[in-house]
C-alpha cells in the first residue's frame, strides 16, 4: 500500500491580494448583465462585480488574512454613488462605473489600506469596472456609449456596501482564471 501524498504548502510563499467592497446580490446581478453585453462585443475576462479598497499586495496568505480580519473589525456599512461611467487608461481600468468620491465611500479604503501598510502613489479614485481589456482610445468611447445603451440608468446607480472580501489576484494573469475569493466579513450596520 502506498502512502498518500502529502502536499507540502510553504508558509512563508506570498501571493498578490486585494480587498474588494461587494455591491449587494441585485446590484451585482445587474451589473453582470451590462458587463456580458460589453464582454460579448468587446471580449475580456470574466470576474465578480467589486470596488477595490487595497490594490494588489504581495503577502503570504496567513499576514493577508490576519490583515483582513482586523481591518474589517469595526468597519461599518456605507453606500455608494454612482458618478458615470468612464474609461481609463490600463487593462484593470479599461470601462468602469467611477464613484463619487466621498469621505463615506474614501474613509473604509483608507481604514484599510492603513491595516495592510498600503501605500498608492495616486488618490484613491472608487470605481467598479465593468470591462477589462486593453482597447483602443476610439473602441473604450464605442464601449461606453454601449454601457448606457445596454442600462440607460446605470450613472446614477446608488447602492450599499456591506460586505468586503479577500481576494487572491495575481495581476499578472489577465485571464483571471487564478483569482479566487479567501474570506469575507460582514460589514456592521451604520
Amino acid at each position: 500500500m502506498e502512502a498518500p501524498e502529502t502536499v507540502v504548502v510553504d508558509k512563508n510563499k506570498k501571493g498578490f491580494y486585494s480587498v474588494w467592497a461587494i455591491p449587494p446580490d441585485e446590484v451585482r446581478a445587474r451589473v453582470k448583465k451590462l458587463m456580458e453585453g460589453l464582454r460579448s462585443e468587446f471580449g475580456g475576462p470574466q470576474f465578480e462585480p467589486h470596488v477595490t479598497v487595497v490594490g494588489a499586495m504581495s503577502l503570504t496568505a496567513d499576514d493577508a488574512l490576519e490583515k483582513f480580519k482586523s481591518a474589517c473589525n469595526g468597519l461599518k456599512a456605507y453606500n455608494c454613488t454612482v458618478n458615470r461611467v468612464a474609461t481609463g487608461t490600463f487593462f484593470y481600468q479599461c470601462v468602469f462605473l467611477l464613484l463619487h468620491p466621498t469621505p463615506e465611500v474614501a474613509e473604509p479604503s483608507s481604514h484599510c489600506c492603513g491595516h495592510f501598510g498600503y501605500k498608492s502613489s495616486t488618490p484613491y479614485m472608487p470605481h467598479l469596472s465593468l470591462l477589462y481589456g486593453d482597447l483602443t482610445d476610439d473602441e473604450k468611447k464605442i464601449a461606453q456609449e454601449k454601457a448606457h445603451k445596454l442600462d440607460e440608468g446605470i450613472g446614477s446607480l446608488s447602492f450599499p456596501i456591506t460586505r468586503l472580501q479577500l481576494w487572491k489576484t495575481d495581476t499578472e494573469d489577465t485571464t483571471l482564471k487564478s483569482w479566487e475569493m479567501v474570506a469575507e466579513c460582514n460589514l456592521s450596520p451604520d
